[in-house]
Parts: structure tokens; sequence; C-alpha cells
């Protein structure tokens, strides 16, 4: 049996100068649900998720990135992945659990070749979805906004994208579902996979350190359009869809935090085994690739938002 290793995406820290407006927006309108809040930061999760949070907000004068985590099931594997970035030449750090927030397990944090801080952790607190565990109804019954059951992916820009695609091949062991490849040869996106999904995680060539949003899961595309009728009842703004990717074949929403953080909300996509192959797009079709219905791309939706 191989190793289990990483499990999936567990959570992002980002920034936002007004943690009270933030925390509001999360919990009314993205309809995330709070499960603690201190003076600088508050943590939130789906409801349909049973760890503590998938989301910190941090209060800090910018917006942006400030870690994003992967869970990792057994500590055994902890120790075993942190040997794997070790030998790599990049220095760890070790965090006991209740180290980093109240409910943090034992982390291991480290900075990638990308710039991006990431965490490995193991033992996050649990605290359920709000259902019983026997005869349970579909959904709690007090869900309001977008309302996500889950954290889905995080979508990074980095400088030398066909060298943290082989990091995070190589040495933590994400599968490479799809590719969009420049003229040139190089790597211009990739998508990466634990989960068997399209993508956990995603890199597009960018700013070193560069986040472009972080996505929740919704069911189906109707939610894609409940997402919308909630972004334009709330004065939200919306930067693309509901709409259609070529890459992943997932549908998606895009718009902003108060901050200026950009969220998804996503839905779709494919099941991907490790031995299946990844699809290749072309710098000629990247349009078709991001947005199959337009099949060009804004350039401001390949930036960081400012």
């Amino acid at each position: 049996m191989t190793s289990p290793g990483i499990l999936r995406l567990s959570h992002a820290e980002i920034r936002v100068p007004d943690l009270q407006l933030a925390t509001a927006y999360y919990a009314e309108v993205v309809g995330l649900v709070v499960t603690r809040t201190e003076a600088d930061r508050t943590f939130l999760k789906g409801w349909d998720e049973h760890q503590h949070h998938s989301l910190i907000l941090t209060k800090e004068p910018t917006y942006g990135l400030n870690s994003l985590a992967f869970k990792v099931m057994a500590s055994a594997e902890l120790d075993r992945l942190e040997q794997r970035v070790q030998q790599t030449g990049l220095a760890t750090e070790r965090f006991a659990p209740g180290a980093l927030n109240p409910a943090s397990g034992t982390v291991v944090r480290f900075t990638a070749p990308s710039g991006h801080v990431i965490d490995l952790e193991h033992g996050q607190a649990q605290v359920g979805n709000g259902l019983t565990l026997i005869n349970p109804p579909p959904a709690p019954d007090n869900l309001i906004g977008m309302h996500p059951p889950r954290i889905d992916h995080i979508f990074l820009l980095c400088e030398d994208v066909d060298g943290i695609t082989e990091f995070f091949t190589d040495i933590l062991e994400f599968r490479l579902t799809e590719q969009i490849m420049a003229d040139d040869g190089h790597q211009l996106t990739t998508f990466l996979e634990r989960t068997h999904s399209p993508h956990d995680i995603a890199f597009l060539t960018g700013p070193d350190g560069g986040f472009h949003h972080l996505a929740y899961w919704v069911d189906e595309w109707n939610d894609l359009r409940h997402g919308a009728d909630t972004c334009a009842y709330h004065g939200v703004e919306i930067d693309a869809g509901p709409t259609r990717h070529g890459a992943t074949r997932g549908c998606g929403l895009y718009f902003f935090d108060p901050a200026g953080n950009r969220n998804e909300i996503y839905t779709g996509g494919y099941w991907f085994d490790p031995d299946d192959e990844p699809t290749t797009w072309t710098e000629s079709e990247m349009g078709r690739a991001v947005f199959t219905y337009k099949g060009q791309v804004d350039p401001s939706f390949m930036t960081v938002h400012s």
C-alpha cells in the first residue's frame, strides 16, 4: 500500500485590514461558519467540514495570502514529508499542537520555492458539521448566504511554474492533471491534485508569492446562480462568471471580498486516477482553457487584484 501523504487542502490564512467587515462578509455573504473570534483573527469553515477551520482571517494593513496548509492524516507521514522537504535544502519549522492557534495540530512549516508559506498539519481540532451521526438531515436548517459545504482549491502565482510543479510532484507527491504550455515549451499554468479531483492547487505564471484566489466547493450549477444573486443583492463585485472552464471542466463564479482578496465558488470537474495522463492546453488555446464560453481571458483576471 502506498503512503497516503497529503490528504487535501486544509486551510488558508489571508490578510484583511478591517477584520469586523471581513468577518461579516465571509459569514453572512459567503455563508461560512465562524468557529472562533479573537482580537486580530477570525476562524471559519464550510458548513460540512468537520475540522475547526478552513479559513483564517488575520487583521493586517494589506490584503493577500499569509499561508496555506495541507492536511496530513498520520504523524508518521508528517515526519516523512518533513524529511523530504529538508532533503531539498529547505528549512522547516515544527510547531506543537496549539502553538499556532488553539485548534492547530502538529504543524511543519516551510517556504516553498514559489515564495509561499506552506504548513503541513496533522491533528487539527475536530468540531463536527452540525449534523447528527445517526439519521441526519441533508443539511442544517440555519444556512445563509452561499453556504458552501467545504474548501476546494487554491490558485497561486509564481515566476517558475516548471520548478514549483516539479517540487510539488517530486517532493510533496502531487499529481499533475492539466497544464497550459507556452509556445517556448515552458509551463504557463499547472493543475495538481491529491484528492482525485482536477486540482487541489494550481500555479499561474506571475510574481513569486502571488495569490490569485481561494475556492470553495458548491454542489451544482444552480448554486453558482444563487451565488451571483447573493453578490448582486449585497453589492459584491463579480469578477467573472458564472462560467465554465475548459481546464478542469469545472464551473465557477469569481468575486472579491471587501479587502480585495479574490474568491471563487466552484463545482463540476472530473475524477482523476493516479495513472491517468495529464491534459495539455497550448498557449493559443489558453482563452478557451480558462473560459470556455468566451474563449478569451481579460488580462486583469490573470494577475493579483489591486
